[in-house]
């Protein structure tokens, strides 16, 4: 399957009307005052070309064929983890299957060497006016749906409608400043947006999937299906069984294979995900060939598991890749809407019981390190005291906010690795005491009265062995925490409806932040049912931060901004990091072949490697 990296902003240079002559007069005048490109980019030129061949990091000759099993690892909209129970992957209806997103072109495809940038794919290129607030993308007449019917401009404006009013919940906020979409020819969709959108909204836009509007035209687009969508990629749905397997058949005479976008990528003639309840029974599943790639998440699996016949027989491969993209953030993160979670130092000092030392020797195999910053392994990371830069955005929320924010930004402390610190537990005690909280006997009681009591959220038990010491240190505080496992379907219902205390969740970085993560901390999503700020952070002063990341018009000021964001979220106590891995644990059946060259952010894999067929039978899996 292809990379898919959809970003950011206008090209100011470059791109002239070739095929103006070919509108209407008014529409030729109209596009004479705008500058057609072939590509958006979010700061300064594009790297490459109008006529470039292709990605540097993919394999232009790569052969195609073979398949490759895998299971899902990470998720988006209403997709589980452990089940599925639907194809639309678009909507809050349901349990998305896994893959979805490979069926569908966008306008236009990201390069993977290039945060921040966009290269035409259903669209051949786009003008954009003076004001930047209106984009026309110029559709290519080749695009065509698996069914041989043609991609229009007016199936562009019907899917971008169609998401901004019936899509999950993250579509629809980040979609809000659209103001319009109108095809105004098959060959030209027409985006509008409002003055108050922000940089990123156009990119936003040219990323979205597009649908067949005939298709939809008899069908409920909030409905659960198990019906394949008509879809115009690389891949198609094949095979499945509901909640077990989803498989993709590469599609052979897909309308985009020779575009630079595409050319080296969608090489395997079948993708496979399988779907597991429990991660060790898909590692023995991955140790006996079922699944053939594997992304490792789990240290002690990674430092012990793989060590069986075929790794040792040297059919199975393992690798770790330096990460040199942003890690994102992971941790535990605490449900805000909760009473017994309002008081910063209340959550401050639940963090102070988590023994991150002892949990990365004893149980981790000290292959982590202790997560500070929502934007681990990257420039944004606020660090020592505010910058000048910084104290200009920050300064107008003094006294409204933490006095932290203006001074070094907060560490969680260093344990003695004994498992339970009696010096910072004794702190978290004073801590939840000046809060209002008190000891009764054995049981900690709220301000409130009422016994405080913990329940951790899970669909997995894989974190129980890191959960259960942590859960000790806060019982010795009194507190009663405990666990609760439920399935998948149920993990995400619950999530949905932001009915929990506690979860652990993980958060992918970028090179280039942008206001998009107001789905996962602005104030109005943390009141959108369904959204991705589960934890329902609401700050006025997160939002600004959001806000001047969105409208920054250098990679400078999206660093400034992003720190004070970072400063800000971390003075909130609204999680408990947890830990970040400095490499990428990869796995798999000695049958695949990758190019040479690695994409400057991630490592390509699977969407640019091929299948091996000689590899293959050496092994024994031809």
């Amino acid at each position: 399957m292809a990379i898919r990296i959809t970003r950011r902003r206008l090209l100011e240079s470059g791109g002239a009307l070739a095929a103006a002559a070919t509108l209407p007069g008014s529409l030729t005048a109209a596009l004479a005052q705008e500058n057609e490109v072939h590509g958006l980019s979010t700061f300064g030129e594009l790297a490459l070309p109008p006529n470039f061949p292709h990605f540097a990091y993919v394999n232009p000759k790569a052969p195609k064929g073979g398949s490759i099993t895998i299971q899902i690892k990470r998720g988006g909209g209403n997709q589980s983890f452990d089940t599925f129970n639907t194809l639309n992957t678009f909507v809050l209806q349901g349990d998305g299957a896994a893959g979805m997103e490979a069926c569908f072109d966008s306008l236009m495809a990201g390069s993977a060497d290039e945060p921040g940038s966009l290269y035409g794919l259903l669209a051949k290129s786009v003008a954009v006016s003076a004001d930047k607030l209106t984009y026309r993308f110029r559709m290519r007449q080749e695009a065509r749906f698996h069914d041989g019917s043609r991609v229009t401009a007016g199936d562009v404006a019907f899917s971008l409608n169609l998401l901004k009013s019936k899509g999950h919940p993250t579509y629809r906020l980040i979609l809000a400043e659209m103001t319009s979409a109108v095809a105004e020819s098959d060959d030209l969709i027409v985006v509008k947006l409002s003055p108050k959108r922000s940089r990123d909204l156009h990119l936003v836009v040219a990323g979205m999937p597009v649908f067949s509007e005939k298709y939809w035209s008899t069908r409920n687009f909030e409905a659960s299906t198990l019906e394949p969508p008509l879809g115009s990629s690389g891949y198609k749905v094949g095979r499945l069984e509901q909640g077990r397997f989803i498989e993709f058949d590469r599609v052979p005479d897909y309308w985009a294979k020779d575009l630079p976008v595409n050319i080296g990528q969608n090489n395997f003639d079948r993708v496979r995900w399988e779907y597991f309840r429990d991660r060790q029974v898909a590692f023995e599943a991955f140790k006996s060939g079922v699944i053939t790639f594997q992304e490792e998440f789990t240290s002690r699996i990674w430092a012990t598991g793989y060590d069986f016949p075929a790794i040792n027989e040297g059919k199975v491969k393992k690798e770790a890749l330096p990460k040199t993209e942003p890690i994102g953030s992971q941790g535990w993160i605490y449900n805000l809407r909760r009473d017994k979670f309002a008081d910063p130092r209340i959550r401050e000092a639940l963090g102070l019981a988590f023994d991150f030392e002892w949990t990365n020797k004893n149980i981790m195999f000290s292959s982590f390190s202790r997560a500070t910053s929502y934007f681990e392994n990257s420039d944004s990371k606020a660090v020592g005291l505010p910058s000048p830069e910084e104290l200009k955005l920050l300064e107008p929320f003094r006294g409204k906010v933490p006095d932290e924010v203006f001074g070094e930004p907060y560490l969680p402390p260093v344990s003695d690795g004994s498992g339970s610190d009696r010096a910072l537990l004794r702190r978290a005690d004073e801590m939840l005491r000046a809060a209002g909280c008190k000891r009764d006997g054995n049981v900690m009681k709220l301000p409130n009265g009422q016994p405080f009591e913990i329940e951790f959220l899970d669909s997995t038990p894989s974190l129980q062995p890191h959960t259960q010491p942590f859960q000790a240190n806060l019982k010795r505080l009194g507190i009663n925490a405990t666990s609760r496992i439920v399935d998948g379907a149920q993990y995400q219902r619950r999530l949905d409806e932001f009915d929990f205390d506690m979860i652990s969740r993980a958060m992918s970085g970028s090179a280039i932040p942008s206001d998009s993560m107001r789905i996962l901390y602005g104030s109005e999503a943390a009141k959108t049912r369904g959204s991705r700020n589960v934890g329902g952070i609401a700050s006025p002063a997160i939002d600004a931060m959001i806000e001047a990341v969105g409208q920054a018009d250098s990679y400078a000021e999206v660093v400034v901004a992003a720190k004070c964001l970072d400063r800000l979220l971390r003075a909130g106590r609204y999680w408990i990091p947890m830990w970040w891995n400095a490499s990428e644990w990869l796995a798999y059946w000695d049958m695949y072949e990758r190019p040479q060259t690695k994409p400057k952010y991630g490592s390509g894999a699977p969407g640019t490697w091929w299948y091996d067929p000689e590899k293959a039978k050496r092994i024994g899996k031809a």
